[in-house]
């Protein structure tokens, strides 16, 4: 813990030295202490504003949690169906987010629901692929007893193929929650009246630069909560995945 504190000590010190150098506009790059101050001057607007976003967040990945692992499950069990859509999963991740945004908003209109969808189509592809590789890989001396033993496809699913798919699933859920973030600010972007999307969006335009850095820092601080939330999960749900400590010599 010492040593990631000591790491964004030392970045801070030499961001706050170059801003005060007067090598850079502060209104492109504000000095640390000045985003300091605007995050405490400003407090209450980043609160009201992160719990909205903060609760998109919650809500999007939850839905693409559940989304991913159904369809991570339905192309294991079907080998047809994974061969022909699995190309498709792929492609899909290729169509820009920021042009299919406006869209889901003009459909969808401008509450809660298509922001949503919008993180859930950008956060559920990792859950999937991380899912279904955990799926395939479980150990086939398992396989092949409780197969032995008469299970169904459906009893070897959920008595050995799921508990062996768990890490992998979360592994994917913490990639997926890491850029659960950006697919919030792109929401709140394409529409939206509050936010910290949008108070990133209509802060630069009135040069406010230091409270959208800071901005930035609570969607980072939204983002980081969230994936030490999921570690913690993945440790309770997962104990026998723990990287295991070697003893002293």
């Amino acid at each position: 813990m010492i040593a990631p504190l000591a790491l964004i000590a030392a970045l801070l010190a030499v961001w706050e030295l170059y801003a005060n150098s007067g090598g850079v506009d502060p209104l492109l790059l504000p000095a640390p202490t000045e985003i300091a101050q605007s995050l405490w001057t400003d407090r209450s607007v980043l609160a009201e504003n992160a719990l909205v976003t903060g609760g998109e967040i919650v809500l999007g990945l939850a839905v693409a949690l559940t989304a991913g692992l159904l369809i991570a499950i339905a192309l294991h069990l079907s080998g047809r169906l994974r061969r022909a859509s699995y190309p498709l999963l792929i492609a899909s991740q290729a169509v820009p987010i920021v042009a299919v945004a406006p869209l889901l908003i003009a459909w969808l209109g401008f509450g809660l629901l298509p922001k949503i969808v919008i993180i859930a189509l950008v956060c559920f592809f990792p859950v999937v692929v991380t899912t279904l590789d955990g799926l395939q890989r479980t150990d086939p001396v398992q396989l092949r007893m409780i197969r032995s033993l008469g299970a169904s496809r459906l009893q070897v699913l959920r008595r050995v193929e799921l508990p062996s798919a768990l890490p992998a699933a979360l592994s994917g859920a913490k990639v997926a929650v890491t850029i659960g973030a950006i697919a919030a600010v792109f929401a709140e972007y394409a529409g939206s009246d509050r936010g910290l999307g949008h108070l990133l969006m209509t802060s630069g335009p009135q040069l406010r630069t230091n409270l959208a850095w800071a901005t930035v820092f609570v969607l980072a601080a939204l983002a980081l909560a969230c994936f030490v939330t999921l570690s913690a999960l993945e440790r309770r749900l997962t104990p026998w995945a723990s990287p295991r400590k070697d003893p002293p010599r």
